[in-house]
């Protein structure tokens, strides 16, 4: 059992059991994906998100058992741990209260307090504490010395002692933590002379809100302006409020030459020392909050892309527009395959219709292709109005490209096509998008792909392995062919690693085709482990066995088979047979390895094996408007949600611009989060509140749409998540939410 078992089901609210399986899984080298899925016995059926919480619980717990036991080494070779410092360090529960108590035994620079000490001004500094009705002037008097000259340099050196002992008052310090907590503002204000250069930050020219209601985007965004030059920050509650706290803890005695020295030297005590420290600590916790919000709004978001409605293999057409260059055209096979390039022009001046009829409709004849697959970006609803024009009777799908051209110059794309220039590649790109937008979208810095916010003020590290995590579990999540699969999806598959997935890709192309699971094993460098925690989420279609078409592990083939040998039937005639699956009692099959819930879940695999939990792709067509002139307020258009904030929801309702849907406009009821109302790619109705020509912002609502008209109904995918417990409303302008679409497009 873990040392840190019931700490960690206390405050996850599961069991210690639960935690210690999950801790010994991980110790033994099995995966997310795998517990979660392959362990539910073992786990209490835990989820994937449960897990990884348990496993960054360890971590912090972990760490915080660190710091404690190097605290306690320091102050015990320094020969100052006593019984109760001892008891003080055993009861802190949080990193700010052991660096409290351990922050007068902390090695630092000379500081004042210190000089005054060596100036013998010690004695002095607690007769000031005793707050006796005295001649403050005479007493001091007697400390000089060559370095004291004054009795004024003694008072102060003296007060100097006395601030630092009030700073380093873990008592104190906690109580003005507290009046942080609960009063303090963040307040920003333009620097002089920068009014012009910082535009973009007029919002927070003269901003002040407390810091127990500001939203993280806010923060995020101040912060940014900081960095930049533009805005003077600060952190802190009302001076009075601290010094009363002060006064309460220290004053001893009515006013008096004395006291009046203490006074003062509370004042620097909180002015020099206490309110730097702790603005400087709820500055980290609010970055660290904020980043933490915009990280996981854009783990929720990119989750959502990755599980996007898939076409399925289809012979297409994919045409990244353009206007000058022309529109690069390329054939693909219902592998992803290239099979011919092409370029038309049908914008501008340079226009040649005629040819770029002839060579649309020449392709799609020879080639058979059933869809075009038009890029969003520059000239998309252009192009797919020419494409339309042709009455070639052939579903078009906008795709949306934000990261094709990421992709089309990396080394990725270079290893794929190295005898084809960047345009091909985005176009290929954007018709294997519509394809599978998954196996696409894993080859691309998920940075790149337009559904986050402020990502290049968080931190990066953070960043990069919550979307690692979040990448992982949707490649997981849907399973993955193991004789089509690119080495860059294969690499996201529990147990293997970018190098095991180009081992299994050269196996591949070495023998043609995986016949069966099994084969793995021969495949260099995976080994027994890697085989168990992989295997379940590679599929083999037409394969010799028909459980590796399924998400049954092989290690429950044995169990599949006595079940059909029971009902009297092969394994193959069984799956599928949803009937005949439903006579099973799952009690029956229960053995040392194999709990009910494992055979609930083979049972349910085997009614539909290998389905892909992402829901099927649907036509959309955009309203007739084509350019953000063309907008009017009081129009009611169709639009796609393409990003999700916790402000509010961007809109693509076909102009060059999204707009936004304030939070406050998309239900007739209250929500916190528009993810508890809307999912990506939603297809939804807007109203048109409000166009900015000049800024490039289109305000738009859903609910007023829903007030002209009662039967109006979003279209809802089928992966969406359970929707979140609402939070406490978090007060945002429509204007400051506006503001949002400048950072939205500056990256």
């Amino acid at each position: 059992m873990s040392e840190f078992s019931n700490a960690i089901a206390q405050k996850l609210n599961i069991k210690p059991n639960q935690v210690d399986a999950v801790l010994a899984l991980l110790g033994e080298g099995a995966t997310i994906p795998f517990i979660a899925r392959y362990r539910k016995d073992r786990t209490g059926n835990l989820d994937e998100v449960q897990i990884q919480q348990i496993q960054e619980e360890e971590k912090s717990l972990k760490e915080f058992s660190d710091r404690k036991a190097f605290i306690e080494k320091t102050i015990s070779e320094q020969g100052k741990m006593t019984e109760e410092l001892q008891a003080k360090i055993d009861k802190a529960i949080t990193i700010n209260e052991l660096e409290d108590i351990y922050l007068p035994y902390k090695p630092k620079r000379k500081t004042k307090a210190q000089t005054a000490r060596e100036n013998g001004l010690e004695p002095l500094s607690q007769l000031l504490l005793e707050q006796k009705d005295m001649d403050i002037v005479a007493e001091a008097e007697k400390y000089l010395n060559d370095n004291v000259l004054s009795s004024d340099a003694a008072l102060q050196g003296a007060r100097d002692i006395i601030a630092e002992v009030v700073n380093e008052d873990a008592n104190i310090r906690t109580k003005i933590r507290h009046l942080f907590e609960k009063e303090a503002t963040i307040q920003s204000k333009v620097i002089s002379d920068k009014e012009k250069e910082a535009e973009k930050y007029k919002d927070y020219f003269d901003f002040s809100e407390l810091i127990s209601k500001v939203p993280s985007h806010r923060v995020l965004a101040i912060l940014r302006g900081f960095l930049e030059g533009y805005l003077r920050v600060s952190i802190s509650p009302e001076e009075e409020y601290a010094t009363e706290i002060l006064e309460k803890n220290f004053i001893t005695n009515s006013l008096n030459p004395s006291v009046e020295q203490v006074k003062k030297a509370l004042k620097d005590a909180y002015r020099r020392l206490l309110q730097p420290s702790l603005e400087s600590e709820f500055r980290n916790l609010l970055k660290n909050n904020s980043d933490e919000e915009a990280i996981n709004v854009f783990a929720e978001n990119l989750r959502q892309l990755l599980l996007s409605s898939p076409l399925g293999s289809k012979r297409l057409i994919a045409i990244d527009p353009g206007y000058r260059t022309g529109c690069k055209v390329v054939v693909l096979s219902e592998s992803g395959g290239l099979l011919k390039t092409g370029l038309i022009f049908v914008h501008e001046k340079n226009h040649k219709l005629q040819e770029a009829e002839s060579l649309i409709r020449a392709y799609v004849h020879t080639y058979e292709t059933q869809v075009f697959a038009i890029g969003d970006g520059t000239a998309g609803r252009e192009t797919e109005q020419f494409i339309k024009s042709l009455k070639l009777n052939l579903p078009v799908f906008l795709v949306n490209e934000d990261g094709a051209s990421v992709y089309s110059a990396s080394a990725t794309a270079r290893e794929e096509f190295p005898e084809e220039d960047v345009t091909v590649r985005g176009s290929v790109s954007i018709g294997r998008r519509l394809m599978d937008p998954l196996a696409e979208l894993v080859k691309i810095d998920p940075k790149s792909i337009g559904v986050g916010q402020y990502q290049h003020d968080v931190n990066q590290v953070r960043l990069k392995e919550k979307l690692d995590q979040t990448v992982i579990s949707c490649v997981n999540a849907v399973g993955v062919n193991l004789n089509t699969a690119s080495k860059h999806l294969l690499s996201y598959v529990s147990g293997i690693g970018p190098s095991i997935a180009e081992n299994i890709v050269k196996y591949r192309n070495e023998n043609k085709q995986f016949k069966n699971r099994n084969e793995l094993k021969k495949v260099a460098r995976l080994g027994d482990k890697a085989f168990e925690q992989c295997v379940g989420f590679l599929r083999i279609k037409d394969g010799e066995n028909p459980l590796d078409a399924s998400a049954v592990h092989p290690e429950s083939y044995t169990l599949v088979k006595k079940m059909a040998d029971d009902l009297g039937m092969s394994v193959q005639a069984m799956i599928g047979n949803s009937e005949i699956i439903k006579k099973i009692n799952a009690k029956n099959y229960i053995n040392e390895t194999i709990g009910e819930l494992t055979i609930k879940d083979i049972l349910s695999e085997l009614t539909k094996p290998g389905l892909d939990p992402r829901s099927e792709l649907e036509q959309f067509e955009y309203a007739d408007i084509y350019k953000i002139e063309d907008v009017k307020v009081g129009d009611i258009v169709p639009g796609i949600v393409t990003n999700l904030t916790r402000f509010g929801a961007f809109v693509d309702i076909g102009v060059k611009q999204d707009g936004l849907v304030h939070v406050s406009e998309i239900c007739n009821r209250y929500i916190s989060d528009p993810n508890e109302a809307l999912k990506l790619n939603d297809k939804v109705k807007v109203k048109v509140l409000e166009v900015d020509l000049n800024r490039k912002r289109i305000a738009l609502s859903i609910k007023q749409t829903e007030e002209v008209d009662p039967n109006a109904r979003r279209n809802k995918p089928n992966n969406q998540r359970p929707q979140k417990a609402a939070e406490p409303a978090k007060e945002l302008s429509l204007s400051d939410a506006l503001s949002a679409l400048k950072n939205k497009f500056s990256h």
